[in-house]
């Protein structure tokens, strides 16, 4: 794994061992970051399930003025603070070792313009847990105009709408897909 461009490009990254975490493959973060491209320059970012860190990471390199990662599995959080530490990145960030859903239920540290969440792949609750919180309750994170993309299994097929999150584009890359959400009123979609 490597930082694909701006100023931390292609210095590498290192993963956690085993099989617990699945890191955003290089190729898909290219495809996720050239669709970010226009608002990621000093945008608020938060990445959730932030595993090594590498989605983070890549948007402090390309200009966002802030990054929050949250992640709790130990073996996870030693690869991000070891890459955070070889990368030399002592600021414009936040570390948050508790749980995805008591971070989006305090509503710490927003509002956010951009939330990635790749939860583990096998944890198919987790998505409609997280999105449906941000687009409930942890809504008040988002900025307006704030974008939240889930990174997930091509074949797991996530609802178009959580709340107030509305699905707006689905881009599918080998056996992972992003699906792209932004906010609007909640309800029924038309």
């Amino acid at each position: 794994m490597r930082i694909i461009a701006g100023t931390l490009r292609s210095r590498t990254l290192e993963a956690p061992g085993g099989l617990a975490t699945r890191p955003t493959s290089d190729r898909l973060r290219e495809t996720l970051f050239n669709v970010l491209a226009p608002r990621i320059r000093d945008a608020a970012f938060l990445d959730l399930y932030a595993g090594s860190g590498a989605v983070g990471l890549e948007a402090l390199s390309r200009g966002a003025a802030r990054v929050s990662f949250v992640e709790r599995a130990p073996a996870a959080l030693k690869a991000l603070r070891a890459n955070l530490e070889k990368l030399g990145v002592r600021t414009g960030f936040a570390l948050d070792t508790g749980g995805v859903g008591p971070f989006l239920r305090k509503a710490r540290g927003g509002p956010f313009d951009v939330v990635f969440l790749d939860p583990p792949w096998d944890a198919a609750d987790e998505y409609a847990a997280t999105l449906g919180l941000l687009g409930g309750a942890g809504g008040g994170l988002l900025a307006e105009g704030a974008l939240v993309i889930a990174e997930h299994r091509r074949k797991e097929k996530l609802a178009d709408r959580y709340g107030a999150l509305q699905r707006t584009r689905l881009l599918e890359q080998g056996d992972a897909a992003l699906s792209f959400y932004a906010a609007g009123e909640s309800g029924d979609p038309e």
